[in-house]
């Protein structure tokens, strides 16, 4: 048996854990620069719908609610937290998202109320509460996670029945567009041209037309809805062919120096997720946006693709080639409010075949130095080790103006025991 442990309102439980204060409050959890409210406490929800911008919540609710920054260190160290928790208990853990893992339950005599003792642990150890669904296959697993979720009756935890008659019920309930991996678009081609509605519906589809109107993986859909396990999380996480790193800034700029330690910053994450794949790159895409909504400022919105001398995944290499493309496109007395860089061409690295011939005698040492600026960044935090420096101060900085302090990763952030 499969069980998705997820987190409940995840960011908005993280800052309740260091601030009791917030319990039972409407909190919302703000998108970068402020913008748009990106998570919701379970009594924000009647109040706010998702996505919508701060500024047009009507005056009356926002006396009533707390809007906070997205604090993402505190996020992903109390996610962490919880994992290793989790791993404490479990034999396998398979991280899916910042608030989701699949765990294995195999072996367990009553595996929901092993599945209890679980989730109380979770919330003595982080004080985060947990969701957690059991099915046989992944795919049945997030539907039960679903109903653990929104039905207090279940106390958390859900174990969806195995025998066919009692699953009938449970996914005649569900939509289509609730199924894991069945998108908005495919939903409307399925029930247009078969007439599938419902996650039941679904199951009894027939796999040959699902295959050949569709795909494989939704056929994969098809048969872990009958019970058949056949989706691993390797599926799902195939190398990317293109590596996209991009951020509006938190206000207008035309200079020069801050658009290149912005796409300087932009690189070198990008650099990052290319080595985490285990893929080289062979051509860098630089872009900058002006503000479209701005009639009386002058509209450019140019790019350019920088091939790289040979593939690499060396920081070195892809921030200077971004900062060439940067000097092209430039153009003075444009106030932008986005730039990024987009890695193209990626395939998988191989040591042998990257490297000319003048450069192969470094290539071991690049490579050395590239593992070991990415292993101190991820043992000391994000960016204890960086090309250049950072200006907190920056134009290009995102504006987070309701951040809370993070508890976690900071050390005069530390919370204070009075």
């Amino acid at each position: 048996m499969i069980g998705l442990i997820d987190c409940n309102n995840f960011y908005a439980s993280c800052e309740r854990v260091f601030n009791p204060k917030l319990e039972g409050k409407p909190i919302g959890i703000l998108s970068n620069n402020d913008g748009c409210v990106i998570a919701r406490s379970n009594e924000l929800k009647p109040l706010v719908p998702m996505g919508m911008p701060a500024f047009q919540i009507p005056t009356h609710i926002r006396k009533q609610i707390t809007l906070l920054s997205s604090n993402y260190e505190l996020y992903g160290d109390m996610s962490q937290r919880v994992f290793d928790t989790v791993r404490n208990y479990t034999a396998d853990i398979e991280p899916y998202s910042i608030d989701e893992a699949f765990i294995q339950l195999n072996g367990f005599n009553d595996i929901t109320t092993h599945c209890q003792k679980l989730r109380a642990i979770v919330k003595r150890d982080t004080g985060i509460p947990v969701s957690i669904g059991i099915a046989s296959t992944r795919t049945l697993a997030k539907l039960a996670n679903h109903i653990a979720k929104k039905q207090t009756i279940h106390q958390g935890v859900y174990c969806l029945p195995t025998n066919e008659k009692g699953q009938r019920k449970i996914l005649q309930a569900f939509t289509i567009d609730e199924i894991w991996g069945v998108g908005r678009r495919i939903a409307e081609k399925l029930q247009t041209l078969l007439g599938i509605y419902t996650a039941w519906d679904l199951r009894q589809a027939n796999l040959k037309q699902i295959r050949q109107q569709f795909s494989v993986v939704l056929e994969r859909t098809v048969l872990e809805l009958r019970g058949i396990a056949c989706i691993e999380l390797d599926d799902l996480s195939t190398p990317k062919k293109n590596i996209m790193t991009s951020r509006s800034f938190g206000c207008l700029t035309g200079e020069l120096f801050d658009l290149q330690e912005a796409i300087r910053i932009h690189a070198s994450r990008g650099a990052e997720k290319l080595r985490n794949q285990k893929s080289v790159a062979n051509a860098v895409l630089v872009f900058l946006k002006t503000n479209r909504f701005r009639k009386d400022l002058i509209q450019y919105h140019p790019s350019i693709v920088v091939p790289l001398t040979f593939a690499t995944d060396d920081s070195r290499l892809i921030i200077q080639a971004a900062q060439k493309g940067l000097q092209t496109i430039y153009k003075k007395g444009c106030l932008f409010m986005k730039a990024g860089v987009m890695l193209l061409d990626l395939k998988a690295k191989n040591s042998n075949s990257q490297y000319d011939l003048f450069t192969s005698k470094s290539s071991q040492k690049n490579d050395k130095l590239m593992q070991t600026i990415d292993s101190i960044n991820q043992k000391m935090g994000k960016n204890t080790i960086q090309l250049g420096g950072i200006r907190q101060q920056a134009p290009w900085q995102i504006k987070r103006e309701r951040l809370s302090q993070r508890y976690t990763t900071r050390w005069d952030e530390l919370p204070l025991v009075k």
